[in-house]
């Protein structure tokens, strides 16, 4: 399935080299754009002084909605010069929310499209939405660092471990994966105890192959602490253009205290990286 409903939700101006590789994303794929602006209330009704918490809250849902606005205007004005079919969304949400209305938003899409969550020029919210993208919305998600930039998708590494998670974000990124001049299934130290045994990625190439997707199989060995690392140094070996693999294999708190390739894959990728779960 092509990806023709594609979306991208914004907190700030800053990130219009989000914009910049939604709108890329959009021409490529001769789809629609939903651009979705919000504005984020970061108040705790609970932690003021009594009969103060009721004036606080309305300043910052007053902001919230103000910075919202502000920003719907400023990408209207730049999608107005565009050729692509478009439309933008504004809407203020608390922190508790905001899982909840992303979620909502990125159910009806076929892939959101994102800058990275992590980082020092990352947007504080970023890190909940692209979470509630996947989980909530269940939407692949496209981690852009920078701006999208052409070639894109010509040729394509597949982080593959065997998971679940694994293997829906091969389903979702078939359209990508079948556009590619060529298509790498990188296993990084598969256990001989694994599903696939002695054949590691050979399921998959097949299942590939028959699909019209020109890939091949690379095992490695881990010779770095991190399997992002290895991952990285992939695909800068073979001059990959996109990443796709599975998001959250492990649970998002212990991703969050201790590590893991999905948070240090959205920190430290240097290409686009398709996620799905």
């Amino acid at each position: 399935m092509p990806y023709k409903s594609i979306l991208t939700v914004m907190t700030s101006e800053a990130q219009h080299e989000q914009l910049e590789s939604a709108i890329a994303m959009t021409r490529r794929e001769e789809g629609h754009l939903d651009a979705f602006c919000l504005g984020i209330d970061h108040t705790q009704s609970g932690y003021y002084y009594a009969g103060a918490s009721a004036y606080v809250f309305q300043e910052s849902i007053d902001q919230a909605m103000a910075a919202a606005a502000a920003l719907e205007h400023k990408v209207r004005d730049r999608l107005h010069a565009e050729d692509i079919r478009w439309a933008v969304d504004s809407a203020v949400a608390q922190m508790g929310g905001l899982s909840t209305l992303v979620g909502m938003r990125a159910r009806y899409a076929d892939l959101v499209v994102m800058g990275q969550p992590y980082g020092k020029d990352a947007p504080p919210d970023a890190e909940a939405i692209t979470e509630a993208a996947l989980f909530e919305g269940s939407a692949p998600v496209l981690i852009v660092p920078g701006h999208l930039r052409e070639p894109f998708g010509k040729k394509i590494l597949i982080a593959w471990n065997q998971s679940s998670e694994a293997m829906v974000a091969v389903r979702r990124a078939m359209p990508l994966l079948q556009a590619a001049e060529q298509v790498e299934i990188t296993v990084i130290d598969p256990s001989p105890n694994g599903p696939e045994r002695s054949d590691p990625g050979g399921a998959l190439c097949q299942m590939l192959t028959r699909q019209g997707v020109k890939a091949e199989i690379a095992v490695l060995a881990r010779t770095l602490p991190q399997i992002s690392e290895i991952i990285n140094r992939r695909a800068t070996e073979i001059g990959a253009d996109m990443v796709v693999m599975g998001a959250y294999g492990h649970s998002r708190f212990r991703q969050a205290i201790l590590g893991g390739a999905t948070r240090n894959m959205l920190e430290k990728a240097t290409v686009p990286v398709f996620m799905a779960r």
